[in-house]
């Protein structure tokens, strides 16, 4: 049976076990074979027949007390984001600034007030900062469930509240700083959390802003400048030397080369002529580009590199479903151990202070909010930080099986060499290779194609005066022309050496040498003879066999 996969963006999710029953719901919805949903990333991913509404999902998650949508607004999901740091961090500050001073004083100032002034400052942490506890608590005691906000809310009111006791003189301890401490660690946890979800959210946006803005669109019978997003599968589209391409396209007229290092880790630029395909946020290097578009939008290769990242962030790992498991039997169990807890220390006589103390600190330990939350957050921070670093997980199973490796296989470019060409070999067939390299470097400094960028680098290595140079044409996808002391001097790849009429003669054994070696020839001739060999590679890091 054909299935598709459908993204959800759920908003109201405050614990994982939140996303345990949301992901239960979805798996109910006939037709859906399964459902992940990621409190981390507060997003659903779900596998079904394509028959499937969207209505039917989004029922499904609202009937639980959840908001939901189908697809992903990055805008909105951004500024979502923000507003919930913000919030925490005003939440953390007031809490803090109320119950650090309350624990300070419960420990140092014992005064016939004291009691009256920590009730002063817990109650506003308790029913303020805390008031998010007890909603959700609730939330899920209507749906018949017990999540780790009903652990935080249980505990710290018995708490507070057997402290009210005290205030009436029914009991003779007092625990109001213990309950405001507990709510202020649990919201800098979860302020923490926050930011690190930030980060990783920036992260895929980077990868999306490869790709430019604006684009160069052929309207109303001229060329004008329009927003990427307005694209259209069949539009003409003009990217000039030095711009990003803005979509997936294929190449109407005009040569170059394209460094398309951000999908293949290829630093050589690729040559494109009519009918080659390109790659939107790939780079043109040279020559000018007439394109018809053929992917806009989430079709491009580069919306699927991060769809890839966001389904590997949604994705569990199977230490996450055995935690998942746990957690949502856990609540229940834990609140059934503190019950009992009070009662066995009533029933050894101890007095009803010290049992309470007792039964609040298994109910608020035993908090199993690390236990549902600490993979799902580290499977996003850690796919998260793999993209900026260049770096894509198919799955949460991939990062999970890593300790397991008994073989790597290393992309060579930019993780094993440098990632740029850099001249490596200069092969002189007439007079010595200072003066080859130096009249090759002469006439590449008018080029911005990064083999030229190489070879200009190398003169300027070995400190070489370059020469004047008359009636420079660039041909773009092979190489460069000039007239230097009023001699023609080309260098280039083959199809130069072809469109010259040049012949290599003996040179074309030494030309294959360097070639069998991985590197990129250019041949330097005057007055159509060949004079010297440049080899262009991309050099291994010094660092390269520490990292290995």
């Amino acid at each position: 049976m054909a299935t598709e996969k459908r993204e959800l963006a759920i908003e109201g999710m405050h614990c994982a076990s939140c996303a345990t029953i949301i992901q239960r719901s979805l798996s109910k919805v006939p037709g859906v074979s399964e459902a992940n949903v990621n409190f981390a990333a507060q997003k659903a991913l779900v596998t079904m027949d394509p028959k499937v509404s969207d209505e039917a999902l989004i029922a499904a998650v609202t009937a639980k007390g959840y908001k939901a949508r189908v697809g992903v607004d990055r805008e909105r999901e951004q500024k979502a984001r923000h507003a919930e740091i913000h919030s925490l961090k005003r939440r953390l500050l007031v809490s803090a600034v109320l119950s650090v001073p309350a624990l300070a004083i419960s420990m140092l100032w014992m005064h016939p007030l004291q009691p009256w002034l920590l009730f002063l400052l817990a109650t506003p942490v308790q029913f303020g900062v805390g008031w998010s506890f007890y909603r959700d608590a609730w939330s899920a005691l209507r749906a018949r469930t017990a999540t780790m906000d009903t652990l935080i809310a249980v505990g710290t009111s018995a708490a507070y509240f057997y402290s009210l006791a005290h205030l009436a003189g029914l009991v003779e301890e007092q625990y109001f700083e213990i309950g405001a401490i507990l709510i202020t660690l649990v919201v800098l946890g979860k302020f923490l959390e926050a930011v690190a979800k930030g980060r990783t959210s920036e992260a895929i946006r980077g990868l999306l802003n490869l790709a430019p803005a604006k684009a160069t669109a052929w309207r109303s019978g001229r060329w004008q400048s329009v927003p990427a997003a307005q694209i259209k599968v069949g539009d003409r589209l003009l990217v000039r030397p030095g711009e990003r391409i803005p979509t997936d396209a294929v190449v109407l007229r005009g040569t170059s080369a394209v460094d398309e290092s951000l999908i293949t880790g290829e630093s050589i630029p690729v040559e494109k002529g009519k009918g080659s395909k390109v790659i939107g946020g790939t780079v043109n290097a040279e020559g000018s580009l007439e394109l018809r578009a053929q992917k806009v939008g989430s079709d491009t290769v580069l919306a699927q590199m991060v769809r890839l990242v966001e389904e590997a962030q949604g994705s569990r790992a199977n230490v996450q479903r055995f935690a998942d498991a746990i957690s949502a039997r856990f609540v229940p169990v834990v609140l059934l151990i503190g019950l009992a807890t009070l009662i066995a220390w009533l029933a050894l006589g101890q007095p009803l202070g010290f049992a309470v103390t007792a039964a609040v600190a298994v109910i608020v330990i035993a908090c199993p909010c690390a236990l549902g939350l600490a993979t799902p957050t580290a499977i996003m921070v850690g796919t998260g930080r793999g993209a900026k670093a260049g770096i894509l997980f198919k799955s949460a199973e991939a990062l999970e099986t890593i300790p397991k490796l008994d073989v790597i296989l290393f992309d060579k470019t930019g993780t094993i060499t440098e990632g740029k060409p850099k001249l490596t070999d200069i092969v002189a067939l007439k007079g010595s290779e200072s003066d080859a390299l130096r009249l090759a470097a002469s006439l590449e400094e008018h080029s911005e194609h990064p083999l030229a960028k190489a070879i200009v680098a190398g003169a300027h290595e070995r400190r070489l005066t370059l020469a004047r140079v008359a009636s420079f044409k660039a041909v773009p996808g092979r190489g460069v022309i000039g007239s230097v002391a009023g001699k023609r001097v080309t260098i280039g790849n083959r199809a130069l050496l072809s469109q010259e009429h040049i012949r290599l003669g003996p040179a074309e054994k030494r030309m294959r040498s360097l070639e069998d070696a991985g590197k990129t020839v250019m041949v330097l001739c005057v007055a159509r003879k060949p004079v010297a060999l440049f080899g262009v590679a991309d050099t291994i890091k010094p660092t390269a066999a520490q990292a290995v």
